[in-house]
């Protein structure tokens, strides 16, 4: 008996990323460019805490902190992992180890990379000190990293000093930082979803029906969200739909060559319960509204459709998808 083949599993890497922009309090802004001017700040807390990076509000209680002091560049690793296995953007492209350091006049520690030639090397309790990077711009990444620093220190040598106090005054100070978030994974869109993907690249929209409920979902779980049970009985729907609500997209995205102003709407398509997302085109973006009915356009090669446009249809009445809205 010859068993049949298995379905293709289907996967495809993906990657979410966006710039996140924020300022800076005086604090925080104080901390950074003092890193740009090889200084590493604190703040001091009413209880004489010394808290490294610097917070703008003591976690304890809640008191606002302004008491700002310099410590060394010098300190303790107070615990380690070693990271065998770099990943873009990490601060080192060979192995190294994790560390969180108590520099010299802080109380708290903070995380950054060790340059270790491996984990044999690398302590509790060793002593370290900042490799500051060749290029600063005001960011946590001027310190490129930590490296060792032997022997322990002696009374006198300056590592072991208390905290000077600092105006935190810099020519030019850094006001604002922009970090790149981004998220790289693989995904595998499993039985429901791999059934649906194959259908859009035959122009077909294919949902699954709830053997509980009947409602029809689009795209497919593989269960009925409301019931919980597994969905198995495929049902084609659309081609045409109805626009139950939608938003003028205003910001161009990264990577994505559309102008805008653009419309991204729910599309509920005709025999499915619960409403899709697509871009509209094929008329002005405010002239789009709730209840027009719209088709798919595909494009030549295209697995799905590029947009929907409307059918010149008249518009379907608010009780045919409130529910969907």
């Amino acid at each position: 008996m010859t068993s049949a083949p298995s379905p293709e599993v289907l996967r495809a890497p993906l990657v979410v990323e966006f710039p996140f922009t924020r300022s800076l309090g005086p604090v925080q802004s104080a901390f950074l460019t003092g890193l740009r001017e090889r200084t590493v700040l604190g703040v001091r807390t009413g209880d004489g805490r010394t808290l490294v990076p610097p917070v703008e509000y003591d976690p304890v209680t809640a008191e606002e902190l302004r008491d700002l002091v310099e410590v060394a560049a010098t300190g303790t690793v107070t615990t380690w992992a070693w990271n065998h296995e770099p990943r873009r953007g990490q601060p080192l492209d060979t192995p190294f180890a994790w560390v969180l350091v108590t520099l010299d006049g802080a109380d708290t520690a903070l995380l950054h990379a060790l340059d270790a030639p491996g984990p044999d090397a690398v302590r509790t309790g060793m002593r370290v000190r900042v490799r500051w990077a060749a290029d600063r711009t005001g960011a946590i990444t001027d310190i490129a990293c930590f490296e060792p620093h032997e022997p322990a220190p002696r009374e006198g040598d300056g590592t072991a000093r208390e905290p000077a106090p600092h105006d935190g005054v810099f020519e030019d100070p850094v006001t604002g930082i922009v970090a790149a978030a981004r998220l790289d994974y693989t995904y595998s869109p499993g039985r429901a979803q791999t059934a649906y993907i194959n259908a859009l690249s035959e122009r077909k929209t294919v949902g699954e029906r709830c053997p509980s409920c009947r409602k029809v979902y689009v795209p497919p779980r593989g269960a009925c969200p409301t019931c919980g049970v597994a969905t198995v009985e495929r049902v084609e729907v659309g081609p045409r739909g109805t626009v139950t609500t939608y938003c003028i997209v205003n910001i161009k995205a990264k990577n994505l060559d559309i102008e805008v102003p653009y419309v991204y709407a729910h599309i509920a398509l005709d025999g499915a319960d619960l409403a899709l997302h697509a871009r509209i085109a094929g008329i002005p973006y405010d002239q789009v509204r709730m209840g027009l009915r719209v088709e798919p356009v595909w494009t030549e090669g295209g697995r799905f459709p590029d947009h929907y446009r409307p059918t010149g249809e008249p518009d379907a009445d608010y009780d045919t998808y409130k529910e969907l809205v």
